[in-house]
């Protein structure tokens, strides 16, 4: 994903409430939101990138999680293993949190510059692979994007703060906020070496762009104290056009 929010712990209904858009080319292969039953993995629910492999967010039936954002960095030679291939394998896992990432953050180079958050019933930890330090997130509402946790980037400030505002809000209402094309000012935007016509263009949460790249899917998972899980995907073409929907949850 490239743009994400989550409040973790702070309702007395939902343990997890994340909504976030992939942001990716519209060349690029992908499976949408679905049951894994093809790759003998029937509690995974995740879409997938038919390019790699691997996923940007998915949950299994029994409330484990895991999303992955890719760390802003043109010119920084690609590392030999896919960036989505970490979600799939906490997922595909029984690791708890911790441990998880303590051993991934000594495997970290192997992989491009990346942000992953990995969580289950009882606890959410997060990587940048840049800093290298494996930590546990404590109750409350986080922004993330392509750099690290709750950095100061206009859309992810919007985000968090909107969520944090709304966080008991109905899922129409949490999509909507993914849906935002606001812009911003140039003085107001990161800069990560890419060209300022790009740094506009990918300044909204939800990047219309062009015929080749943007906003791809929403997504919105919600985990209640009670352990029900909801997982929504609404999927985009060129242009943000809508391209489908799809709801699962369970009990």
């Amino acid at each position: 994903m490239c743009l994400i929010a989550f409040a973790w712990q702070t309702s007395k209904h939902h343990r997890l409430t994340l909504i976030g858009n992939r942001d990716e080319f519209h060349r690029r292969p992908t499976r949408p939101l679905d049951w894994w039953d093809d790759l003998n993995q029937p509690e995974l629910l995740a879409g997938r990138d038919l390019e790699a492999g691997g996923t940007w967010l998915g949950v299994t039936r029994d409330g484990r999680f895991a999303a992955v954002t890719n760390i802003r960095a043109p010119g920084a030679a690609k590392a030999p293993l896919s960036r989505g291939q970490l979600p799939l394998d906490y997922l595909q896992g029984r690791q708890a949190p911790e441990a998880f990432m303590q051993q991934l953050a000594a495997q970290r180079e192997q992989y491009s510059g990346f942000n992953l958050l990995v969580g289950d019933a009882n606890a959410l930890w997060f990587l940048n692979s840049l800093d290298g330090q494996p930590r546990e997130l404590g109750p409350g509402v986080y922004g993330l994007s392509n750099a690290d946790l709750d950095s100061p980037w206009p859309k992810t400030g919007y985000l968090r703060d909107a969520l944090c505002e709304a966080a008991d809000a109905d899922s129409e209402h949490l999509l909507g906020l993914l849906a935002n094309s606001r812009s911003y000012p140039d003085e107001q935007l990161p800069a990560t070496g890419i060209s300022q016509q790009w740094e506009r263009m990918l300044a909204p949460a939800f990047i219309t762009g062009n015929r080749e790249y943007g906003t791809r899917a929403s997504n919105l998972l919600r985990i209640g104290q009670d352990g029900g899980i909801e997982l929504i995907e609404k999927r985009f073409g060129p242009l943000g056009q809508p391209e489908g929907e799809r709801l699962c949850e369970w009990a």
